[in-house]
């Protein structure tokens, strides 16, 4: 019973500390109300040149990708397996995230220097996809399973001392839309700005090209898990960009 209960205990703290990391890159890729954000001068940070800017950013983009794509792996899972609990090992993985990202946050060296800046509608507008683009990301993970993503559904099982089942493959709401609504989201966050910086740009573009990439090898592992099914899906529905010019030329051929 004291194991099922550090267990519970364990992924709370790791949702909570993700949360607190997760709510931090609000402000930080929009320039809101945290101390040290994406875009803030230098002499508020740490002061170093444009070379070791771009080194240390990109180091710590890549520890965040690295971290993420490894243990998202079945292969990894099953090795740690042989010393972590199966209900510990998303918890675990969302723990080392949080951390990551805070750590990312803490060590980032901006590059004010701007690329381009836009003033009145459109810039209200790129606010709005910014904000629109954390809400679709948010959402997203509560339309398939936000406990289940986060490891407190995994924690709670091993509580009541059930067995931990996987998951059916659903495809709800913007499922329908899109395949990785929860990364469209992402993206939408990451460049929708009305002030463009080279350190900003630089971290847009680090993370698109780490999404682009993970999505291959995340979208391997789904075709392993549900076959056939995941591979219909694929067909039906795109992977980020949703198709609505086609659906439109289709409703349009039906009247």
């Amino acid at each position: 019973m004291v194991s099922r209960v550090l267990i519970l205990l364990y992924a709370l703290v790791s949702y909570a500390l993700f949360t607190v990391s997760f709510l931090y890159a609000l402000g930080f890729v929009g320039n809101y109300v945290v101390p040290k954000s994406i875009d803030k001068s230098i002499e508020f940070g740490i002061s170093s040149s444009l070379s070791e800017a771009i080194v240390v950013n990109l180091l710590l983009m890549s520890l965040f990708a690295i971290q993420h794509s490894v243990m998202a792996r079945t292969g990894f899972k099953r090795w740690s397996a042989k010393f972590l609990a199966p209900a510990c090992q998303r918890s675990t993985y969302v723990l080392l995230s949080g951390l990551i990202l805070l750590l990312l946050f803490w060590q980032w060296r901006p590059i004010p220097t701007v690329i381009w800046q836009t003033d009145g509608l459109a810039a209200w507008l790129l606010i709005g996809a910014y904000w629109l683009g954390w809400l679709i990301a948010f959402a997203s993970t509560h339309m398939i399973d936000h406990f289940d993503l986060f490891g407190l559904r995994q924690a709670l099982v091993a509580f009541r001392g059930a067995e931990i089942s996987g998951q059916s493959f659903r495809t709800p709401l913007l499922y329908k839309i899109v395949r990785h609504p929860l990364m469209l989201g992402f993206l939408l966050a990451f460049w929708a700005t009305p002030v463009m910086t080279t350190g900003h740009l630089l971290f847009a573009l680090a993370n698109t090209a780490y999404i682009l990439v993970a999505l291959q090898f995340e979208e391997r592992d789904l075709i392993a898990e549900f076959g056939a099914t995941y591979q219909q899906y694929r067909q039906r529905v795109p992977m980020l960009v949703p198709r609505l010019f086609v659906r439109r030329q289709t409703e349009g051929a039906r009247r």
